[in-house]
């Protein structure tokens, strides 16, 4: 059945004007004035904004981790997606060390069967060997895969030594996938944490003092410098510090490909939750890289607004209260990771949009199109124009909503957001030409979802392959 979206603004990372949209069969038709369709179910958008459907570049449902399994799998999870106006994420297939990646990423993909959203997937490079390069090489070709990810952290379990990053980031760039990271040091994480513990401090209080800004800002610094050696581009995921987000903009600076996310929970939550008497309040937040103190926020917009970093996510990966609790004698053992895919829009709204942070249409560009682009998804998503995907959001820039875990539909009991009022609120969330969210009631079924291929970025690379060969060496000939 067709759709007709009349009396709307359009808002897209390039401009806003009013217009009608009218979709068929997953995709926009047509883009016009008093647009009309007999046979199309009509929504009435009048005084509102219709936006891309948000892109999360960073979840992880139903993951096993940390002795446990996030609480939201891809049903839950991607509810709550919609229900905040994301239409598509970008999950992660982390293969135990040793562990094939094709083995991997089919059991991410029997899990997302069940998702409301569409989704799409990033796989972690957690081990190397050359069996490791030929199924990256089957992901890339066969199964839409075009990026990998890389956790600097987690010593003894997935961390990524500077071997492996070197190998995997030139077999990205043979590929034309882009080499992501988790950036924090994790030989002194390790260290820290010993400390801690030796000094009796057991709680939530020591995670942040065991992952001071200083290790993201050397694993960032090391991770930028080794995929500038090997000519390779980078995504940096959920910076977190100055200090990481310094080392991109130097990059930048000086011609070399980096790209930045920061989470929502990053720009408006400051360190101090850390420090609530309430165990379980303090633990809920227990997530890495941790929640920093408030000058770490400034630079964190100040860079969004350069354009340092260009991407929003979540990191969402909800573990309850019964799951944090693992932890209650060695802060070490509380599952990391707290919720945001539903909330992420909302926030960024409020306090980016409303401030006078970023413009609407930066908006756009920060929760979708650069993602879109980045991940070679653009023009059919993260953008409004004829034949491009119809996932879109109708957003009230008027209407407040408090947030909280009484009424978000993630499967945990504790927000990272709790009682945040914020002003602009997405109403109707629309999902392949079909309306998934609407009005606080979700439509869209499991297994509705789909899952997007990414084809690698043949011309990206093209252009980093002819800058690079200008300064190739030649032999000198000593005949």
């Amino acid at each position: 059945m067709m759709l007709l979206i009349k009396g709307g603004t359009l808002v897209t990372h390039e401009e806003s004007r009013k217009a009608d949209l009218l979709c068929d069969n997953g995709k926009i038709i047509q883009i016009g004035a008093d647009l009309s369709a007999p046979d199309a179910e009509v929504i009435d958008a009048t005084g509102k904004l219709i936006m891309p459907g948000g892109i999360d570049p960073h979840t992880h449902m139903q993951l096993p981790f940390m002795g446990t399994v996030a609480k939201d799998d891809f049903a839950s999870g991607t509810a709550a997606a919609l229900a905040g106006g994301t239409t598509t994420i970008i999950d992660f297939v982390i293969p135990s060390p040793q562990q094939s990646l094709l083995e991997a990423y089919q059991q991410w993909r029997d899990w997302s069967e069940k998702a409301h959203a569409n989704y799409s997937f990033h796989v972690a490079i957690t081990w190397w060997d050359d069996s490791v390069a030929k199924e990256m090489t089957t992901l890339v070709k066969e199964h839409g895969v075009n990026s990998f990810k890389h956790f600097m952290a987690y010593k003894n379990a997935i961390m990524a030594t500077d071997d492996i990053l070197v190998a995997s980031f030139t077999q990205c760039l043979e590929l034309g996938a882009v080499p992501t990271v988790h950036a924090e040091n994790g030989e002194l994480v390790f260290h820290l944490q010993q400390k801690m513990l030796q000094k009796g401090m057991n709680g939530p209080e020591a995670h942040p003092l065991s992952r001071p800004s200083s290790v993201e800002g050397e694993a960032a610094n090391r991770a930028i410098s080794i995929a500038k050696t090997l000519g390779a581009p980078i995504y940096l995921v959920h910076v977190s510090t100055e200090e990481a987000a310094d080392a991109i903009r130097y990059a930048k600076d000086h011609g070399q490909t980096v790209f930045g996310e920061v989470l929502a929970g990053h720009l408006v939550v400051d360190d101090s939750v850390y420090q609530n008497t309430d165990w379980e309040t303090a633990a809920a937040h227990v997530m890495s890289p941790p929640f920093r103190p408030k000058h770490h926020q400034d630079a964190l917009w100040k860079a969004v607004q350069a354009g340092t970093l260009q991407t929003t996510a979540t990191d969402h990966c909800a573990f309850c209260t019964e799951q944090k609790a693992m932890g209650k004698e060695d802060f070490t053992k509380i599952p990391n990771g707290t919720a945001g895919v539903e909330e992420r829009l909302m926030v960024l709204w409020d306090k980016g949009v409303n401030s006078g942070k970023i413009t609407a249409n930066e908006f756009v560009a920060l929760t979708s199109t650069n993602t879109a682009k980045i991940f070679n998804l653009y023009p059919q998503k993260g953008s409004i124009r004829e034949g491009a995907d119809a996932d879109l959001v109708i957003w009230d820039p008027e209407q407040s909503k408090t947030l909280s875990a009484k009424s978000h539909w993630s499967n945990i009991e504790h927000s990272i957001f709790e009682g945040m009022t914020v002003s602009g609120v997405p109403v109707t969330t629309i999902c392949n030409g079909k309306v998934a969210f609407d009005n606080g009631k979700l439509l869209a079924e499991q297994g509705d979802g789909q899952y997007v291929k990414r084809a690698p970025y043949a011309p990206f690379y093209q252009a980093l392959e002819k800058r690079l060969s200008l300064a190739e060496p030649k032999p000198v000939d000593r005949n």
